[in-house]
């Protein structure tokens, strides 16, 4: 499921949410695209800096927890954590406002890095520690839990196979996040599947969302439109 756009206004610009996508963006073309390699060893998230265990990596995780948020393995995978940032961010910033908005933003990437750290170090491989995290989806899925919460009577319209569907929020994002739940679980039960993908992460920060929303908004966003 592919969402296009959803059906909620906003009273003001989102400064904060096209702020944030243009610095992914600016970080994948003009400092990734270069030596992507590189850029991945460098400041990507490696879970082994946490206990020290890692080879030829000593950034420091303080510094690559927060970097690691700003950098993509693809162009794919830019593109679809930037898709969901502008779709659900802009009524979130909308209800917390910029500057609580943006502390949301980072700490729900750090939880979402938390929790899928916790789970490497407890039921990975000595290998998986040094498997570097990174991608803005982690914070990304503390906006959607928190537009959960806010907008749950919103709609999404989502390209599904060929079809252009219009889907109530509450049943896209809690059908996003069971498949995390199930492809998370799967990795852990059977880690020779591999695929990259910290779906934990992303558990994290949407639980991290759904959680601590109303300590951040300071008012309701704009009702869905036709309601």
């Amino acid at each position: 499921m592919l969402p296009i756009r959803d059906n909620v206004p906003t009273r003001t610009f989102p400064v904060v949410t096209v702020t944030l996508i243009a610095i992914n963006v600016a970080v994948w073309l003009l400092y990734q695209l270069p030596n992507l390699d590189r850029s991945v060893h460098d400041l990507a998230f490696h879970p082994c800096e946490v206990n020290g265990s890692c080879q030829q990596i000593d950034k420091g995780w303080p510094l690559t927890a927060i970097t690691s948020m700003f950098m993509h393995g693809s162009w794919l995978h830019l593109g679809g954590n930037m898709l969901f940032l502008w779709i659900f961010g802009n009524n979130v910033e909308d209800a917390m406002g910029r500057l609580r908005f943006l502390v949301f933003y980072f700490l729900g990437g750090i939880a979402a890095t938390t929790l899928q750290t916790f789970v490497t170090f407890h039921w990975g491989s000595p290998g998986d520690t040094m498997v570097p995290n990174l991608g803005a989806s982690g914070a990304s899925s503390a906006v959607l839990g928190a537009y959960l919460v806010l907008l749950p009577s919103a709609s999404v319209l989502t390209l599904v196979f060929y079809l252009l569907i219009e889907i109530p929020a509450i049943l896209f994002l809690g059908i996003w996040f069971v498949f995390q739940l199930w492809q998370g679980g799967y990795a852990v039960t059977h880690p020779e599947s591999g695929g990259g993908v910290a779906f934990f992460a992303h558990v994290g920060g949407f639980a991290f969302g759904l959680l601590t929303v109303r300590l951040f908004a300071v008012r309701d966003p704009l009702p869905p439109r036709g309601r």
